[in-house]
């Protein structure tokens, strides 16, 4: 598929718009979100995740609970102050007092609306609520009419809706309605519907239902088994035209359905799901960000559209095809979703297209040795730690062209330390062809290292500057170390970096030596390696 047809079928989604088509994006991150234990959110959060979505287009902003606290309330009536665009909903149970405390904190909204919940599966009825059927009926029609009296939008929502029979629901369904509900949601509460069950479920209920062409339908669904955004479509699918969803999917339990994941397979498999909506997918990454930062919820790494490795390849064939075209891996660019471009993650799976387009991106330009080597270099590393960074390629990289000439190498070290020395270092060297090897003991396991290089290579160098720190953050990253010696009133400096400080600290001394060599290389002949 090319960027061309991606591109078409992205734009087919706000193509031949009409208003039956249209899917109403409810987002309740900031209710059912918050409800998941520690995804608490501050006042102030709280603004800056609404103005956000507000931005973005969501239709349906549930601000919160008024009822359960004065600080909701206030968050719910701030919010509805400042709302530009969207709809503010409030939630309520079918109680009077939280019915018209919704109502005052929606007041405020250019366009508010109360949203009330009340059980409606043999199981909630009985266990739960201890009222009949007929209770149920009657207290919802009271709550309805009740906030109709306020305000023109309501909402009327069937907890456990999935496990209600259909019968009783398209009674009540039918009571609201006619009491003044504009918008009826059946939610799957606990998550246990499944696609196909669901679509013949909303379906059913929609034609079996005589006034249901006075309200909008919604659907609501939990993720329990996973199915929270197939459901979702599948409800859709079924005649909902509206979706209640969270930023991350975040919410009780496993969660609600992900707004991102069900806006764009609306807009990506537009020829599946023929419908619209008014979101700003490009602002879907800076969303999921700053929920994340409120609610203290890091976004797993594979998650759907925002996670870190969504656009990320490391698999040395699918870096070699999206180098060449991005839609062999990609079905959607990442430019929609709010990202710069997509990135190549160099490890232990990654080929020679990649690691050569990084270093092209890093301004490197090796030769054909030098890039094997480095490229050999690069998957041992790889071996030893779980992320390569772009100061990783550059730390190996700058290494392999300072170690082009180096007439002395490392072979192998072994280094013998503990809380009982002295500590001990062997060591192989290759010095112009020649394989040596030497032990030796130190005052700690650095001394031990510098000590066997000065056995295999004799030299009068002074050690002036020893400095380590680490490349990159993490307990596996590599150590630089910068060594500088002194030699015939010059000083000499290397950089050495590996996962292995010992060896990072060898490389160094090997390297500021080689210059020495190469210095003296000029002025004595060259069968004298060192004074």
């Amino acid at each position: 598929m090319t960027g061309a047809k991606l591109k078409g079928i992205s734009d087919m989604a706000t193509a031949d718009k009409s208003e039956k088509d249209r899917v109403i994006i409810f987002d309740t991150t900031l209710r059912d979100g918050e409800q998941c234990p520690g995804a608490t959110m501050t006042f102030e959060e709280k603004l800056e995740v609404a103005e956000l979505l507000d931005d973005m287009g969501v239709d349906v902003i549930e601000a919160g609970f008024p009822i359960t606290s004065e600080g909701d309330f206030q968050a719910v009536s701030e919010i509805a102050r400042r709302s530009k665009n969207s709809v503010i909903a409030g939630l309520s149970r079918a109680h009077p007092a939280d019915i018209d405390r919704c109502a005052e904190a929606v007041k405020f909204a250019r366009r508010g609306r109360v949203h009330t919940v009340i059980a409606t599966s043999p199981l909630h009825m009985r266990v739960k609520l201890n009222k009949t059927p007929e209770e149920v009926i009657e207290t919802s029609v009271a709550m309805v009419a009740r906030a109709r009296n306020q305000i023109d939008d309501v909402e009327w929502s069937a907890e456990d809706g999935t496990r209600s029979e259909m019968d009783y629901l398209c009674r009540i369904v039918e009571a609201v309605i006619k009491a003044g509900a504009t918008t009826v949601n059946i939610p799957d509460t606990v998550g246990y519907t499944v696609p196909e069950e669901y679509t013949h479920f909303m379906r059913t209920l929609i034609e079996r239902v005589p006034n249901s062409d006075k309200a909008i339908f919604s659907v609501h669904c939990h993720n329990d088994l996973g199915m929270a955004v197939a459901n979702s479509l599948a409800g859709i699918v079924g005649g909902a035209r509206q979706v209640e969803c969270t930023v991350n999917g975040i919410g009780e339990r496993a969660g609600n359905a992900a707004l991102e994941e069900i806006v764009m397979a609306i807009n990506v498999r537009n020829d599946k799901f023929p419908y619209w909506n008014k979101i700003d997918t490009t602002q879907l990454t800076r969303a999921s960000k700053v929920v994340s930062a409120a609610t203290s919820f890091p976004v797993q790494y594979n998650k759907a559209i925002v996670g870190r490795n969504a656009f990320a390849h490391e698999s040395g064939i699918h870096q070699d095809g999206v180098l060449k075209d991005a839609s062999t891996y990609e079905i959607m660019r990442p430019e929609m979703v709010g990202l710069k471009q997509s990135s190549l993650v160099l490890g232990k799976h990654s080929g020679r297209h990649a690691f050569v387009h990084k270093l092209e991106e890093m301004g490197y330009k090796l030769g054909a040795n030098q890039l094997e080597d480095a490229f050999t270099r690069m998957k041992a590393l790889a071996d030893r730690k779980k992320d390569i960074y772009d100061e990783d390629i550059e730390a190996l990289v700058d290494q392999e062209m300072a170690a082009a000439h180096d007439r002395i190498k490392l072979t192998s070290l072994t280094v013998i330390a503990g809380t009982h020395g002295p500590q001990r270092a062997t060591m192989k060297l290759d010095v112009d062809g020649q394989i040596k090897i030497e032990e030796a003991e130190g005052n700690g396991p650095v001394d031990a290292v510098f000590n066997c290089i000065k056995r295999l290579v004799p030299h009068e160098a002074k050690l002036e500057l020893y400095q380590v720190h680490a490349v990159t953050e993490g307990t596996d990253a590599q150590a630089e170390v910068s060594v500088r010696l002194a030699h015939e009133g010059r000083s000499m400096t290397a950089r050495a970096a590996d996962p292995d400080t010992l060896v990072a600290s060898a490389k160094a001394y090997l390297g500021a030596l080689n210059k020495i060599v190469m210095k003296r290389q000029r002025d004595v002949p060259a069968a004298k390696v060192a004074g």
